[in-house]
């Protein structure tokens, strides 16, 4: 065990280890070491200012799914746009589960829409799910307020996996958008260009959420594929 392991393990909580393992059975247990999400953002804050942290973002693969959200974090730190990205597709590959695909947006991604997003839109099509996962939640978060155009849901539209997490991510990205851009966004359900298990994934969740109008839910509910 080396000295960032020993330093991980340190923070351990095997009750939230417990949790965790629950939430991602992609991860096999044994690589589960338990450390709350702020406990570990704030030592990746401490570690970023050490030399060492240059030397662990070299190293991939990680052994331990903490590593890997560290590795996330500290990526995300990253101001440099071109470094950022360098080192985010580096890193793609190696993610395994939901959790350390959702955990990061680099800093300089939100600062440079027009650069990333022909990054974004190239990941779709890669052949690893957790890479087309990290392209469609790069649109939720970056290009679904004053950065949208009408062509980014076609985009996550037009996707085609059998994966659960990519699904998922699908669903997510729709009902994020009927929130918030709901005229471009709606015909997409009303016209089922979805997948259908997609499509009513996209009406249970945009059900469930506190940001979409009562009278929305209702037409939403009308329009589940049976």
């Amino acid at each position: 065990m080396n000295d960032i392991q020993k330093a991980l393990f340190s923070l351990q909580d095997p009750a939230y280890r417990d949790f965790q393992a629950k939430l991602m059975p992609t991860v096999d247990k044994s690589r589960i070491i338990g450390i709350r999400t702020p406990v570990l953002r704030k030592e990746a804050k401490e570690f970023a200012k050490t030399p060492e942290a240059e030397d662990f973002l070299k190293t991939l693969p990680h052994k331990y799914y903490e590593e890997n959200n560290l590795h996330a974090f500290l990526v995300a730190e990253i101001k440099e746009f071109d470094r950022a990205m360098e080192e985010t597709e580096r890193f793609l590959p190696y993610i395994d589960n939901w959790a350390t695909c959702d955990s990061f947006v680099p800093k300089a991604f939100r600062k440079h829409p027009e650069r990333l997003l022909p990054k974004a839109k190239a990941w779709l099509k890669d052949t690893k799910p957790y890479t087309v996962r990290y392209g469609i939640k790069m649109l939720m978060d970056v290009y679904l307020d004053e950065h949208f155009s009408p062509e980014y849901p076609a985009w996550v539209a037009a996707v085609r996996s059998d994966e659960y997490y990519v699904k998922m991510m699908q669903a997510w990205y729709f009902a994020t958008a009927l929130a918030k851009q709901e005229d471009n966004v709606l015909p997409y359900i009303k016209e089922r260009k979805l997948p259908p298990w997609v499509h009513n994934k996209t009406i249970q969740k945009a059900v469930e959420s506190f940001r979409i109008s009562p009278e929305l839910k209702e037409e939403l509910k009308k329009l589940r594929i049976k």
